[in-house]
């Protein structure tokens, strides 16, 4: 049990969480004359060791995910729902969603393609929630700052929202609040073309430059941000407001996650700085759903495809389940960490 409790340390410490990298980072810092014990030196060398870790592991995992995608195009996972129903239909749209688009942005597309063909609205939100929450990517990348445990748990109660909300929605039979266009839109069935293993290779390659091209930007501004955080604003100002001596941490931070807008390889870094400054496990959490799932732009996004009633109850579905989420992540802190 020893040895594999040192190789799973290992694995998390030294693959996963990329810890050798910080201490050589660390080690040039000083090398340079730019200590690592100072504020800016700390904050150098915080920007550019989770700058390079989350771009490396980002580019592995989307290619990774990406070629397993290449399994699943629309017509597939349109076909693979439609074989199922009522709660396990739910189920299956909220496990396809984890092998499918990185943010919700993209998941929106998808999510009016499905509607269009015809699929149960509350399948097809399942689907929604799930897909920008808890992707295949969001295990690996928590498992390397929170552990293991948090990374499961996260992924299991993502997936109990996003089940939970599409079951809700389909209960309320709220088919006539999305768009008429859709409703009413003609879905193509297109020929799907088998592809070669070199054909998937090149396809999750692609996947993998554009995916971290577009998110870049948003890792730079979520890593100066967390370093920030980190090393510039006050440990004491950080525990008033999100520690456990604020009932009201997990509402802020879910609230505060709202008008930005990233996914969650752009918000692991600002989580990153919070926890260490005392926040609350479930604030922090919390925070992280709030951004991927709830993002301004994705509701104006989302906005053009379902009416106003839908649209205020999928956010109200969406925000009740997080904050839940936040205070049993609370509880259970210690447990985990």
């Amino acid at each position: 049990m020893e040895t594999i409790k040192l190789a799973w340390d290992f694995l998390q410490n030294e693959i996963l969480g990329m810890k050798w990298l910080n201490r050589l980072i660390g080690s040039l810092l000083s090398m340079l004359g730019l200590s690592p014990e100072s504020r800016i030196g700390a904050s150098v060398q915080f920007f550019l060791y989770d700058t390079i870790k989350i771009m490396v592991l980002l580019g592995c995992l989307i290619f990774v995910i990406s070629y397993i995608q290449s399994f699943f195009p629309p017509e597939r996972t349109k076909r693979i729902l439609g074989r199922f129903h009522g709660l396990g239909a739910n189920c299956v749209a909220a496990l396809l969603g984890t092998v499918t688009p990185f943010c919700s942005c993209s998941s929106i597309p998808l999510f009016i393609g499905f509607t269009s063909a015809g699929l149960p609205l509350g399948v097809t939100f399942s689907f929604l929630i799930s897909s920008p929450m808890v992707d295949l990517g969001s295990l690996v990348l928590l498992m390397s700052i929170f552990g293991w445990k948090v990374a499961v748990v996260y992924v299991v109660v993502g997936l109990i929202i996003a089940v939970a909300g599409g079951s809700l929605i389909e209960r309320l039979h709220l088919e006539d609040q999305v768009e008429e266009y859709i409703r009413k839109g003609k879905n193509i069935e297109l020929p799907q073309q088998d592809m070669t293993i070199k054909d998937r290779i090149r396809y999750a390659w692609d996947q993998m430059t554009g995916t971290a091209k577009k998110v870049f930007p948003y890792v730079l501004i979520g890593v100066g941000i967390g370093a920030i955080i980190h090393n510039w604003i006050p440990q004491d100002l950080i525990v008033s407001l999100l520690g456990d001596n604020n009932l009201l941490g997990v509402i802020i931070a879910t609230l505060a996650g709202v008008p930005m807008y990233a996914d969650i390889f752009g918000t692991i870094p600002i989580a990153e700085a919070l926890l260490s400054k005392g926040a609350l496990l479930g604030v922090v959490l919390s925070f992280m759903m709030g951004v991927t799932t709830l993002s301004l732009p994705s509701m104006i996004m989302l906005r053009k495809a379902i009416k106003p009633k839908l649209l205020g109850i999928f956010v109200a579905i969406c925000t009740i389940g997080i904050i839940l989420v936040g205070y049993f992540f609370n509880a259970i802190q210690f447990v985990l960490i």
